[in-house]
């Protein structure tokens, strides 16, 4: 007898926590913020651009957001993510990167959520 196994189901995505945090991401200013702060922000967007990867968001379906898709993952790979001898300059365009990215997922996320409605 054959076993039926459906793919695990994504974590809950906080679109107000990560609309929040990508924002105060990208009002951030590199001349007044401290790499610790570049650090701690950078952490928190990209755990956020990861749950959103993990909703799939008919990524297979639309050329525009398979091209988010790889974009994000391009990101998130251990050769693209600043160090701690990275210059804090490329350090804080990296998470503006990611935080534009996060917001522009999360626009797709919210509007995939209202048409499942």
């Amino acid at each position: 007898m054959a076993t039926v196994t459906s793919e695990p189901e994504a974590p809950t995505v906080d679109a107000e926590l990560i609309a929040d945090s990508t924002e105060a991401a990208l009002r951030m200013q590199l001349g007044t913020s401290t790499r610790e702060d570049i650090d701690a922000r950078t952490r928190a967007v990209t755990r956020q651009l990861t749950q959103l990867l993990a909703q799939g968001l008919d990524a297979d379906e639309d050329a525009e957001v398979t091209g988010l898709f790889r974009q994000g993952y391009r990101l998130l790979e251990r050769v693209s993510r600043p160090t701690k001898q990275t210059a804090a300059f490329n350090a804080f365009f990296y998470m503006r990167d990611v935080a534009n990215l996060a917001r522009r997922l999360l626009w797709i996320y919210i509007e995939s959520s209202r048409h499942a409605t």
